[in-house]
């Protein structure tokens, strides 16, 4: 059985019984197929049905299906369950880190081997003694293997992580997938006793005193430096020199000989053979020498037992995820802290990237402060893990996407939208939600995400990909541009009285044409098109833009604003100057209408907006920028500046 394959015995939760369509050929035994072209599906007479999800349906599919699951709206709460179990979801991660890889294998004699050959060269007293080729293959060899097992344990984590989190928002699935987590627990936990035979206990709590030290008395009058020059470049090459072994003592857990070589920092671009090299490198060596001194006797003088509970909790992802994103949960940690994870973890719930350590109190003071890559807080003893129930408020289930009747939608919550934003590659778009406080509205998700961590209480209606096809496909076709179409209505005020097109770029349909001129494929044209109209009922474009490039394309972009440049020269007061004179006409149905522009520079000059002399109107020209993905705007009133990228005009 391949390891992504849905079979009939998982679970189907909330979702079982949910009407999906169906191919198949005549037969009451024939296999289900999910996909019109799916390559089994051999016969000209197919049959389409709409049946009721089960695991008799799972069952009867084909195999190439059941790959695949169901074909739904990807944004619906099934098509996210879907997107979870299928492709490198939990169905693939539960069989994955169970047990050694027959392609990447070593055994617990060679691992500790290694990290004994490693721990004797760190405790040597110059790295740099390697004189025998086979000492110093076998030392490379032994650091290969440290890395591989270290990267296997990260990795391993990553899967116990996207495994842990799809449970965690399906919990149905909890006593099903439990058989299958045990087993990735214990083969997880094998790896983490395996690299932390490369990691010094000790030597994390010495990096973790030479963290606190401060800068010590730098001997710039000590004669052996005389080669750096005079009193103040020594000086300055004393405090860089520190500033770099602090940085190498605090960033890992190897002994003094891992940073020897930091002498060499102190004379670089000095030749060797030039006068006072060799007493200058005896002295920094020396110096380097106090400060491991003074790291270890502050490390000597705390308890290095393990006394202090600490709840950590590892950074969120920052970057938005992708289709097949294979980044794992401790990216971003260094190395020192890595090695305190391997050492030091009793428990992890890592679907919630929470840690429970037990550390030595040198350990705890340094992760509890504010420049600690995890975020930590002092805790009790470990606790065991509180079962999910499966009416938990942020699991995905019927109601709170486009699964039911807008009377039954559930309110959403930042657990739905993270289920959302990782399993469904159409989650980055426009959505109508609804609220007591805002009524109807239409936000991009990370609006929806602010809102609802401020105690916004509300549900989503729709999103863009589920507005109804019947409605759009005719609009879609109307828009299109077709091959021999011309470059577009001519612009310009002389042409007015002979070309019948005189004014079509400021309509509605030219801004359609303008969201898919440069849109590649049909897809990417419907897409632009759905974004568009459900972005044309929002009264005030600045919500949609929600400080993250590309909620809207640039190509929606230019189909909301202005799609030509706008001369109110006409508009303009009467005045002596040929150049910037007009007729004084009265704006009429123009005053209250928003104009923006893409220029989000609100201190340039550039003719973004200029106000007019007198209250007569205001001449408006919009220049676009390619480097802005989305309009950043200020809203200004006639006469008020030209440094603006939005006005409402008015009639004096």
């Amino acid at each position: 059985m391949r390891d992504r394959m849905l079979t009939a015995d998982v679970p189907l939760g909330p979702f079982e019984g949910t009407k999906i369509t169906v191919y198949s050929a005549k037969g009451k035994n024939a296999r289900l197929h999910v996909r019109r072209e799916c390559g089994q599906l051999r016969t000209t007479n197919v049959t389409t049905t709409e049946v009721p999800l089960s695991a008799d349906v799972v069952d009867r599919f084909c195999s190439g299906c059941a790959d695949w699951g169901p074909r739904v709206r990807p944004t619906s709460g099934l098509g996210i369950f879907m997107e979870a179990l299928g492709g490198a979801g939990l169905l693939h991660q539960l069989q994955a880190y169970r047990e050694p890889d027959e392609d990447v294998y070593w055994t617990q004699d060679e691992v500790q081997a290694a990290a004994e050959l490693l721990r004797s060269r760190r405790d040597a007293a110059d790295e740099d003694d390697e004189d025998d080729d086979g000492r110093w293959e076998a030392r490379r060899e032994a650091e290969e293997l440290q890395e591989r097992v270290l990267s296997r344990w990260r990795r391993a984590a990553g899967s116990l992580h996207r495994a842990q989190a799809v449970i965690g928002h399906f919990p149905w699935l909890t006593d099903w997938a439990r058989p299958k987590l045990l087993a990735k627990e214990g083969y997880f936990e094998s790896l983490r006793a395996q690299a932390a035979f490369f990691v010094e206990p000790a030597g994390l709590v010495v990096a973790a005193a030479a963290a606190e030290l401060g800068t010590p008395s730098l001997p710039a009058d000590n004669p052996a430096f005389a080669v750096l020059g005079n009193r103040r470049q020594i000086s300055t090459g004393l405090s860089r020199l520190w500033r770099r072994w602090q940085y190498a003592a605090e960033g890992g857990w190897e002994g003094p000989a891992s940073r020897a070589f930091r002498r060499y920092d102190l004379v670089e671009g000095i030749r060797s053979n030039k006068k006072g090299h060799a007493e200058a490198l005896e002295g920094v060596g020396r110096l380097i020498q106090s400060w491991e001194d003074e790291a270890r006797a502050a490390a000597a003088a705390t308890d290095s037992t393990p006394t202090v509970w600490v709840t950590a909790r590892l950074p969120e992802d920052t970057e938005e995820p992708s289709r097949g994103d294979t980044r794992d949960v401790l990216d971003g940690l260094d190395r020192w802290t890595l090695g305190v994870v391997v050492t030091w973890t009793v428990t992890a719930d890592w679907s919630r990237r929470t840690l429970t350590l037990k550390v030595p109190t040198l350990v705890a003071d340094r992760l509890l402060a504010s420049s600690s890559v995890l975020s930590c807080e002092r805790g009790a003893e470990a606790a065991p893990a509180e079962a999910v129930s499966e009416a938990h408020p942020g699991s995905v289930r019927p109601g709170v996407f486009d699964d039911t009747a807008v009377f039954d939608r559930q309110p959403v919550t930042l657990a739905h939208l993270r289920a959302l934003r990782s399993y469904s590659y159409a989650a980055d778009q426009l959505y109508i939600v609804f609220s007591t406080s805002g009524g109807a509205e239409v936000l991009p998700l990370q609006a929806i995400e602010k809102r609802v961590e401020q105690g916004w209480l509300g549900v989503i209606v729709a999103g863009a990909s589920d507005l109804p096809e019947n409605l759009l496909s005719p609009w879609i076709k109307e828009v299109a541009p077709t091959p021999d179409a011309d470059e577009g209505p001519h612009l310009g005020h002389d042409s007015a009285g002979q070309d019948d097109s005189f004014g079509a770029d400021l309509g509605l349909a030219a801004g359609a044409q303008a969201a898919v001129r440069w849109a590649h494929g049909e897809r990417a044209k419907e897409h632009n098109l759905r974004l568009l109209v459900m972005a044309r009922g929002v009264p005030d474009l600045r919500s949609l833009d929600a400080g993250r490039s590309g909620v809207l394309s640039v190509a929606v972009w230019e189909g909301l604003l202005t799609p030509g440049p706008l001369d109110l020269t006409p508009f303009r007061a009467p005045s002596t100057d040929r150049w910037r004179r007009g007729s004084g006409l009265p704006l009429g149905v123009l005053g209250p209408v928003q104009i923006y522009a893409t220029n989000a520079d609100p201190h340039s000059k550039a003719r973004d907006i200029h106000p007019s002399a007198g209250t007569h109107g205001t001449e408006v020209s919009r220049r676009a920028t390619t480097s802005s993905l989305s309009p950043t705007c200020w809203p200004v009133t006639t006469g008020t500046g030209a440094a603006s990228a939005a006005a409402t005009l008015r009639a004096g």
